[in-house]
């Protein structure tokens, strides 16, 4: 018992010295309102105690809100990171050839896609049949002239925006080969070559169906666009 005394008093010393060591603690703080409002009784309402719940509450939605913005800055900014790497990557190369070579490669593994592939529009495509690309294939695919517009929008009168995230739909055969039995979601760049050329695109396709949706944001990919189609620029003259 003495022991348990002397316990008692240190502690109480200690807490009137630095009262803060209860008032930081929330589970001690709850314990103490607990049992005051047992020695209050049932039937009288204890209004500071009310507003303290309620405070916690809202404390408690304030902290996870705060997570949540930090987690979406770190992601922006894993992405941001993402995107600069890739277009370093791209502005690097010399010669069409390699940069298309890289982007099937070293562009897809750091955008954590699983195909990318550049759809050309040609007036020497039909739907049927199209030139074959030499050591290009696994990359660029050559498409009949509307071939793009009908992709991005199934053939429905919508307005096209530059950037579409979606599930895969109808047609992706024709892109993707083979790998359209697996390919679950794409984003869709669409791409302005210039004045005089038809139209064209970037697609990237992902093993997973959540990677790309419509409700996701599109400022990197709409810049990573605008740098791709001044490259294509270059090479084209």
């Amino acid at each position: 018992m003495g022991e348990r005394a002397d316990a008692l008093e240190d502690w109480r010393e200690r807490v009137l010295q630095d009262p803060d060591l209860i008032l930081d603690d929330r589970d001690v703080m709850r314990a103490l309102i607990t049992a005051n409002d047992r020695q209050m009784g049932g039937n009288i309402v204890d209004m500071r105690g009310i507003a303290m719940e309620r405070l916690e509450n809202r404390l408690d939605r304030l902290e996870d809100t705060h997570r949540s913005v930090i987690a979406a800055a770190y992601e922006n900014l894993a992405g941001t990171n993402q995107i600069h790497r890739a277009i370093l990557k791209l502005l690097d190369q010399a010669e069409f050839e390699d940069f298309l070579k890289v982007l099937g490669t070293d562009v897809a593994a750091i955008l954590r896609v699983d195909r990318i592939r550049l759809v050309l529009e040609s007036p020497e495509a039909t739907e049927t049949s199209a030139p074959k690309v030499q050591k290009l294939e696994d990359v660029l695919t050559v498409v009949a002239p509307g071939f793009v517009d009908d992709y991005l929008t199934a053939g429905r009168n919508m307005p096209q925006r530059a950037v579409t995230l979606r599930q895969i739909g109808a047609g992706a055969a024709s892109i993707y080969g083979e790998a359209a039995d697996w390919i679950a979601s794409e984003a869709i760049l669409r791409l302005d070559l210039g004045l005089g050329r038809l139209p064209a695109m970037l697609v990237m396709g992902s093993e997973d169906p959540h990677q790309f949706r419509p409700s996701q944001g599109t400022d990197l990919l709409n810049f990573f666009t605008g740098v791709f189609e001044r490259s294509m620029k270059r090479f084209l003259g």
